[in-house]
């Protein structure tokens, strides 16, 4: 009678061992606040602001995700003045409106975390903390750094580490004692080492690098995420150039003899800016899914317990949706600065919810054209956003 409960109790955990629990996550590039966008959100210079209007075409693709990470190229100095580029400081009811529209995680490690000095590092990590979101490359001091870095992250049946790094701050040292991550191999390595100890499901790295407006990767990149591929990131999400770059597999071999693929998306290009150089409205939301295999379920029903081996968690999916910068200017009032997904708008599906001049989308869609093809010649896969899953209900 033993054996046999012992036998329907492991089989009864084979079989829930044997379900494939998945993790979806969806990452977008450089979340920039230059002046227009201020001066557009302002409904009392100074004093009120709405950006809910830039994220609402959005926000329903954002909700299907388990995790939604955005790159915050700004500070939050919690006050006014309120600036745009060469020093980014944004109102408090930006990141409100982002963990409204979904947002979970906002990495902070970029050329512009010291725009803002002591203060706006510290307040922007405060305020994000205070809106409920995960936050990390910035910190109030070493010791905060010292308690929640790696930044562990847990959801659903997943441990995750993230960790993230700039490869400057345009010239303005730290402001101490505050800290702000930079690329440095030796500190990157033994970071990943301790993300390793954690036990984590998966490692992701979050970089703030690469030449602006280029296309194309270059060589320090793709020898930098390589190595950080090989110390144990199982992937790696870049930022930084403000226009899309490639994504791309590279094949490791792991210390057992095993292979795995370790995905890099070397530029996300931008969210939502004000910038106006060709191809930096266009950006990239990227789905990426991670799914538990259970590499013990024949063993399961053994008679021995030990013999049950720890599910496997590999990237199951990887695919982008192309989004475009729009600026709606209606015949009364301010523009309103928005991020569109270009499939949902490209053949005009949402003109008669959201307007936009037959030759913007003829413009929105070479743009776009020219990325996806530069992303397809190295394997990506787009998911194409249809009209229907974005349109926002009518109120009754």
């Amino acid at each position: 009678m033993k054996n046999f409960l012992l036998f329907f109790t492991l089989f009864v955990l084979g079989v829930t061992l044997s379900a494939q629990d998945k993790l979806k996550m969806i990452f977008v590039g450089d979340i920039m606040g230059h002046g227009p966008q201020i001066e557009s959100a302002a409904i009392e210079a100074n004093k009120l602001y709405d950006y809910s209007p830039c994220f609402q075409f959005l926000k329903p693709l954002l909700e299907q995700s388990d995790l939604a990470i955005g790159n915050l190229e700004l500070t939050l100095p919690g006050k006014p003045p309120y600036t745009g580029y060469p020093t980014f400081k944004s109102p408090d009811e930006l990141p409100l409106a982002l963990r409204a529209a979904g947002f979970d995680l906002l990495v902070t490690a970029n050329n512009h975390s010291n725009d803002g000095g002591l203060i706006g590092v510290q307040n922007t990590i405060k305020t994000l903390e205070k809106n409920g979101f995960y936050q990390t490359g910035t910190f109030i001091d070493s010791s905060h750094r010292a308690a929640l870095y790696p930044l562990i992250v847990y959801k659903g049946n997943f441990k995750l580490a993230f960790l993230n790094y700039t490869y400057g701050t345009n010239g303005i040292p730290n402001h101490k004692p505050s800290v702000v991550n930079l690329i440095d191999e030796k500190a990157i390595k033994a970071d990943i080492d301790a993300a390793k100890a954690h036990k984590p499901d998966a490692i992701i790295t979050v970089v703030h690098w690469g030449d602006e407006y280029q296309l194309a990767e270059n060589e320090r990149q793709r020898a930098l995420a390589q190595k950080m591929l090989s110390w144990g990131s199982t992937m790696v999400i870049g930022a930084h150039p403000h226009v899309v770059q490639p994504i791309k597999n590279y094949p490791l071999q792991e210390a057992d003899g095993s292979t795995r693929n370790g995905l890099v998306v070397y530029s996300m290009g931008n969210f939502i800016s004000a910038q106006t150089k060709t191809y930096t409205d266009i950006g990239l939301m990227v789905e990426i899914e991670l799914e538990k295999k259970n590499g013990g379920q024949e063993s399961a029903v053994s008679s021995q317990p030990s013999a049950i081996s720890s599910p496997q968690t590999v990237i199951s999916k990887v695919e982008y949706i192309p989004v475009y910068r729009y600026i709606y200017r209606p015949a009364a009032g301010k523009p309103v600065y928005m991020t569109v997904p270009v499939a949902a708008f490209e053949n005009g599906e949402m003109q008669a919810q959201q307007p936009m001049p037959e030759t913007t989308r003829a413009a929105m869609k070479q743009s776009a054209d020219v990325i996806r093809k530069n992303l397809t010649q190295h394997g990506a896969i787009e998911r194409k956003v249809s009209a229907k899953e974005i349109t926002i209900p009518t109120e009754k």
